[in-house]
Formats: structure tokens, C-alpha cells, sequence
């Protein structure tokens, strides 16, 4: 009598099906996460990263303070301080946005001569000629007018919050040096097209920096200490007494290096500042009645 023989059991864990078929499929991805993690293990990845994450609070605070771009942000936060509905993210959102005028900006400076007549010609090709030039152009120029906004915001929630207050009165003056210097980039920036507009906003703006007490030579005391419309503060920003190829070159420079720069040192500071004032303010903490000095109950008033 013959025996026939029942199918084989397989799909034992760790058993591999058939070539090309699902279960084998199943059981190689199960070996990815195997395989990201060795690198983890090795000597190159703990001298990078010498502190996990996953440890103690210490461990945890030593993985932030020896990272270089996360030690200027505080090891532990306020959880009720990262609310929008208390912060409005626009500290955040002012930073993205100083990132993304950065990175366009580079871009733009490819297609861009500081030159009369060539400056003007420039925009109208990446305009018009350049393949998504006219894109990138609005994403920079949307993007400086949607800083300067959310700049304001920020400073106006600090103010309404009370932010500015003991022991972040450092924190508030470097705060309103970043929105001079944001008010700057939009100003030197309104001239680099080079046409009408840009012409006159400019015009407008030295002019006024001409009647500048102590320094424009129209100003108070300007005759006094001997400016004059060539030697004034007016025409050390356009360098000359007329808005021309010197006072283009100047704005150039002061956009796309000088006060870059600077911003960013400030920025730094900035978040360096927020941590060692303890990370961001958080909301007032709530009162009890018995806790204000001098309270008594209504039975004993």
C-alpha cells in the first residue's frame, strides 16, 4: 500500500518563501531596519554622534550641548512655551523664511549684474527667458515681504506676552537690531531692479536720511558740525549726491553680503540668548488667592 504524503508546512519565522514570491519579499524588509541600524554600531557614527537619545535625561541633555547646530537651542522646554496659540510660531517662520531668501537669493544672483543699464535687462531675462526665473523671483521678493510681516508679529506677541521682561532684556534689544536690519534688506533690495520704482523709493529714503539730525546736512545741527551734500550720511549710502551705478553697487553689497552677514551673527546670538535665558517664555503660571501676600479668607476680613 502506497503512502501518499501530505503537503509540507512552511511560514516558519525566519523561513524564506520561493523566489520572487510575497513571503520573501515580506521577510527582506523585515532585514532593512536590521540593516540601518548597524551603522549605529560602528566606530565612525558614536565619534559623530557620541550620545544617544534614547537614554537618560542626562544623556539626553549631552546629545543636544555637544551637537553643533542644536547645542544654541535649550536642552529642555517649557511645554506649555511651543503652543501656537501662545507663541504664534513666528519666530520659526520668520527663520524658514530668512532661509528661503537666502537660498533664492543665491540663485538669483547668478543671472544679476550690479551694473546701470545691465541691471534692469537682467531682471527682464530671468523674467521672461530664464525657465522658471520668473518663479524664483517671486518666491524671494513674496518672501522678504512676508518676513518683514512676521517679524512684526513676533515682536508684537513678545510685547503682548510680556517676553521682553526680566532676564530677556538683552534678548529683546538684539531682537529689535534683527528688525532694523530686516527693514534694511527690504530697503538696499527695493533698488536692485533698477527701475522707477526702485529709483524713487530710494530717492525718498535718502533724502529723509539727509534731513537726520547730526548727520544730514539739512538736518538739526548738520550745518553746525560741517556735512555738507557731499560729505553727509546721505551720500555715504549712495556714494554720490544722486541715486546712480555707485548707489546700485552700494545696495548690492549691503543686501547681498554685508547685512546677510551680520543678520545672521545676531540670529545666532539670538537662539543662543533664548537658551541661556532658560528657552522660550512660557505662559504666567496661575495664582492660587492664598498664595497672594496679605490674603486673608472672607471670614477673617
Amino acid at each position: 500500500m502506497s503512502v501518499t504524503e501530505g503537503p509540507t508546512k512552511t511560514g516558519g519565522k525566519g523561513e524564506k518563501g520561493p523566489p520572487g514570491s510575497l513571503k520573501e519579499l515580506v521577510e527582506k524588509s523585515r532585514e532593512v531596519p536590521d540593516l540601518l541600524k548597524k551603522p549605529k554600531e560602528k566606530q565612525l557614527w558614536k565619534s559623530v554622534f557620541r550620545h544617544k537619545l534614547d537614554g537618560s535625561p542626562r544623556n539626553r541633555s549631552l546629545a543636544v550641548l555637544t551637537n553643533v547646530f542644536l547645542h544654541l537651542h535649550p536642552a529642555r522646554i517649557n511645554r506649555d512655551a511651543v503652543k501656537y496659540a501662545f507663541t504664534w510660531g513666528m519666530g520659526g517662520i520668520t527663520f524658514l523664511l530668512f532661509v528661503n531668501l537666502t537660498l533664492t537669493g543665491i540663485f538669483l544672483m547668478f543671472y544679476y549684474h550690479p551694473s546701470k543699464g545691465q541691471a534692469f535687462m537682467d531682471i527682464l531675462y530671468l523674467t521672461h527667458d530664464v525657465p522658471f526665473g520668473n518663479l524664483l523671483r517671486n518666491m524671494h521678493r513674496w518672501a522678504a515681504h512676508a518676513m518683514v510681516l512676521t517679524v512684526w508679529l513676533h515682536m508684537f506677541r513678545v510685547f503682548l506676552t510680556g517676553s521682553y521682561k526680566k532676564p530677556r532684556e538683552f534678548n529683546w534689544v538684539v531682537g529689535i537690531i534683527l528688525l532694523v536690519l530686516t527693514l534694511l534688506l527690504s530697503f538696499t533690495g527695493y533698488l536692485l531692479p533698477d527701475d522707477q520704482l526702485g529709483f524713487w523709493a530710494v530717492t525718498v529714503g535718502t533724502n529723509m536720511a539727509r534731513a537726520t539730525p547730526l548727520l544730514g546736512h539739512e538736518g538739526p545741527f548738520g550745518a553746525e558740525l560741517g556735512f555738507t551734500a557731499f560729505n553727509d550720511v546721505r551720500f555715504a549710502l549712495l556714494g554720490g549726491s544722486i541715486v546712480d551705478a555707485n548707489a546700485l553697487l552700494r545696495a548690492y553689497v549691503w543686501h547681498c553680503i554685508a547685512i546677510p552677514v551680520i543678520a545672521t551673527v545676531f540670529m545666532i546670538v539670538h537662539f543662543w540668548r533664548i537658551r541661556k535665558d532658560g528657552g522660550i517664555s512660557g505662559p504666567a503660571g496661575v495664582v492660587l488667592p492664598r498664595e497672594v501676600k496679605g490674603w486673608l479668607p472672607k471670614d477673617k476680613r
